[in-house]
């Protein structure tokens, strides 16, 4: 015997009258619509969800007995109890001229309503100039468990009514379970009041939960923790445009780019213009978790982790470089904020009202997209090359316990000589060195050696080195080195990965093979220097 899903009583079946809709001619159109393209789902593999339920269909019970919903137009003679179904009330019985009827007791079922909703909503039956302009609609977003109670539903009763399929898309998105994985549910009591959350760490980062590491199709985790760490990115946005207000505040910036632009501005701005082009492909593509992935990786590490500390030299005047920093700030600002709206409306908004802009809101300015003009590879490969560097320095201090108030001299042997004296300011600043000594190589004994893509790095820092763990740590990572080479050259000598993989892929092996071969003979040089 069936049970109640709440109480978990035993249900007594009783036969009893409904009213049905036969589904055969409807669902034919519906399924055509969708294997022709008309309508197609997002991820795909969701058409087979679709189309098993649609080629296997039943007639379609559509009465309920419920105290709501649509009453079902349905109206019994009270003198010969013939039925007359009508939108109207009928004023007399076809059958016997009676003017007494009494309604079906009963009401649509919900989802027999809901179909309804991409055309009624537009003013049809009625022929409507928002039905003209409107319909068809172009995405519906919903979760997969409802494919076949709304979505079929809504396709076939459109079809049915208008002729058209109601949406070209339908993107499908997952649930939200709870940390252990479950769905929420009352009966487990573990659902998560949206509004308690929000109170707690605000609607940004609620949203922002909701997206970060989603995929279409695939179920989400609430967590505590990531819902803290979204909070606290809001944060971070926030104190960000505080510092830029520090640095604008007392000065006529503009919100538009210098005609002078420093490689650090450039590399800002072409990072910011490879993830606009990026973002925009994701989103075109409804990968929003990647999308919000790379804003959120643009925003902390590129530009408040790098580009706000590169430029704090610049911004102590009132020189012509200074005012070009606060520009960029500003205009870097601007676009990020555009960026982030659509993921975090509430704080992007906030901010956006308090730096200099035209419009009367964020969310009406142009999406940020790819500029050609704002393209520029050869200063941001410089730019990333320092960067690199000064990771690297900091890595090896901070694996030595070496304090930032430490200074010391840095020594840089580089294929790109111009680049490091460029950035020569930076690595003392960033990279607590006294001073930094630039040339094609170097020979200096007992010197700590530190080896990026494009340099080898030397700090003479025999006090404050243990010799012994040097030469451990360099073996460790000479070993690491080469257990990849072997993969690389596994690769390579797989006859049949060479033959079956994209050229491009073999290539971005065999450079990949030889960038880690040239790091072996750093890596070895660094351990004869030593010893």
């Amino acid at each position: 015997m069936g049970t109640c899903y709440r109480c978990h009583t035993t249900i007594e079946p009783m036969v009893s009258k409904q009213w049905f809709v036969r589904m055969e001619p409807l669902a034919k159109p519906a399924i055509k619509a969708v294997r022709e393209g008309e309508t197609k789902f997002v991820p795909k593999r969701f058409d087979k969800v679709y189309f098993n339920w649609m080629e296997n269909i039943k007639d379609w019970c559509i009465s309920r007995q419920l105290w709501w919903g649509h009453r079902i137009p349905a109206y019994y003679c009270d003198e010969c109890g013939e039925v007359t179904v009508a939108k109207e009330k009928p004023e007399k019985c076809c059958h016997c001229g009676c003017s007494s009827f009494t309604q079906d007791d009963g009401t649509l079922d919900t989802w027999f309503s809901s179909a309804l909703w991409p055309f009624s909503t537009l003013g049809w039956p009625n022929d409507t100039e928002d039905l003209k302009y409107f319909y068809p609609t172009n995405t519906l977003v919903t979760a997969y468990d409802i494919i076949f109670f709304w979505v079929a539903r809504m396709i076939f009763s459109a079809i049915e009514h208008t002729g058209k399929a109601p949406f070209d898309t339908v993107f499908i998105h997952g649930i939200v379970r709870d940390e252990q994985g479950r769905k929420m549910s009352k009966s487990l009591g573990n659902g998560v009041d949206p509004l308690e959350a929000i109170e707690k760490y605000g609607a940004d980062a609620l949203r922002f939960l909701l997206v970060t590491g989603n995929s279409p199709g695939n179920d989400i985790r609430y967590s505590e923790k990531r819902i803290e760490a979204c909070s606290g990115f809001a944060n971070k946005l926030w104190n960000a445009s505080r510092y830029v207000h520090m640095n604008i505040d007392d000065f006529d910036v503009k919100n538009e780019l210098p005609e002078t632009l420093t490689t650090e501005d450039k590399w800002i701005l072409s990072t910011l213009n490879t993830v606009a082009k990026e973002v925009n492909e994701n989103l075109e593509k409804f990968e929003l978790g990647m999308a919000v992935q790379k804003v959120y990786e643009f925003i902390w590490d590129c530009y408040c982790d790098w580009y706000i500390e590169l430029t704090k030299a610049r911004l102590h005047s009132d020189t012509e470089d200074a005012r070009n920093a606060r520009q960029v700030l500003v205009y870097v600002l601007d676009q990020i904020l555009r960026l982030l709206h659509p993921f975090m409306p509430f704080v992007t908004e906030k901010i956006w009202q308090t730096i200099p802009h035209e419009g009367e809101t964020v969310m009406l300015q142009s999406y940020p997209t790819f500029k050609s003009e704002l393209d520029f590879p050869e200063a941001a490969a410089e730019m990333r090359r320092i960067m690199e560097a000064i990771r690297a320095i900091r890595t090896r201090r901070n694996e030595m316990n070496v304090p930032p108030s430490r200074k010391a001299k840095v020594y840089v042997a580089t294929k790109f000589p111009q680049t490091f004296e460029d950035g020569k300011a930076f690595i003392i600043r960033l990279a607590s060195a006294s001073d930094v000594e630039v040339a094609d190589s170097f020979d200096i004994d007992g010197a700590v050696t530190i080896v990026t893509s494009d340099a080898k790095i030397y700090i003479p820092m025999d006090e404050l080195v243990d010799k012994e763990a040097e030469l451990a740590r360099l073996n460790k990572e000479l070993a690491q080195v080469k257990k990849f080479l072997a993969q690389s050259e596994g690769k390579l000598n797989n006859q049949g990965f060479v033959s079956k993989a994209p050229a491009a892929v073999v290539e971005g092996v065999k450079q990949q093979a030889a960038k880690e071969r040239e790091k072996i003979a750093m890596i070895e040089a660094a351990i004869a220097a030593l010893k």
